[in-house]
C-alpha cells in the first residue's frame, strides 16, 4: 500500500461473489493492521442484478468511508464497466476479465490489467471461483494488502468445503500477474 489510504471498487453480477470479496479484501486488511470499511449495494434480484462493493483500507482511523472516486476498479462485467468506469481516477488501475467485457474501456489514463478469472475459475472447476482469483491479481498487483493476510481471510470467509478452491483460485490470480501474462 503506497498512501495512506486506498480506494477499491468490485463490481459485477450478483451471483458472481462481488460481497464477499469485498469483505475478504477488507479484513485481510484488518490482519495486516490496517483499517478497512466496507459497503455494499445490489438490485432487488440476487442473482444477475447489478451489484458493487467498496473498500477503503488505510493506516489511519477511517473518518469518512464513502468513496466517490477509486484508485482500484475491478469490473466483472459489461454493465459494471460501462456504470462505473468514470469512478476511477486517473493513474488508477483497473482489473478486467477480457472474456467477460467486449468493449474495452476508452480511456488512455488508466492502467488497464486483462485477469481472465472466468476462464480460470472454470479451470479449476468452478465459475464460482472468479471474485477469489480477481482478488488475488488485485493483491499482486497493488499490495494493498499481504498475501497471507488476503490468505488467512479467504480461510475465515469461505466454507470449509471449498477452501482448497478458493486458495487455489487467489494463487492462480496472482501468478496471472506474476507471469505479466495479462
Amino acid at each position: 500500500m503506497s498512501e495512506e489510504r486506498e480506494t477499491v471498487k468490485i463490481a459485477g453480477f450478483g451471483g458472481q461473489g462481488v460481497v464477499l470479496a469485498s469483505v475478504i479484501l477488507g479484513r485481510a486488511a484488518i490482519l495486516d493492521g490496517k483499517y478497512a470499511a466496507q459497503s455494499a449495494s445490489y438490485g432487488s434480484e440476487s442473482r444477475g442484478g447489478e451489484c458493487k462493493a467498496e473498500v477503503v483500507v488505510s493506516r489511519r482511523p477511517i473518518d469518512y468511508p464513502l468513496v466517490d472516486k477509486v484508485q482500484t476498479l475491478v469490473v466483472m462485467s459489461q454493465p459494471a464497466l460501462s456504470k462505473y468506469v468514470n469512478d476511477l481516477l486517473a493513474g488508477g488501475t483497473m482489473l478486467v476479465d477480457p472474456d467477460m467485457i467486449k468493449r474495452m474501456p476508452e480511456r488512455s489514463d488508466v492502467n488497464v490489467i486483462r485477469i481472465p478469472a472466468a476462464r480460470t475459475a472454470d479451470g479449476l472447476g468452478r465459475r464460482i471461483f472468479e471474485n477469489i482469483v480477481m482478488l488475488g491479481a488485485l493483491q499482486a498487483k497493488t499490495q494493498v494488502v499481504s498475501y497471507d493476510s488476503l490468505l488467512a481471510s479467504i480461510r475465515e470467509n469461505v466454507p470449509p468445503k471449498t477452501m482448497d478452491s478458493n486458495l487455489k483460485a487467489a494463487e492462480e490470480g496472482a501468478k496471472l500477474v506474476s507471469r505479466g501474462a495479462v
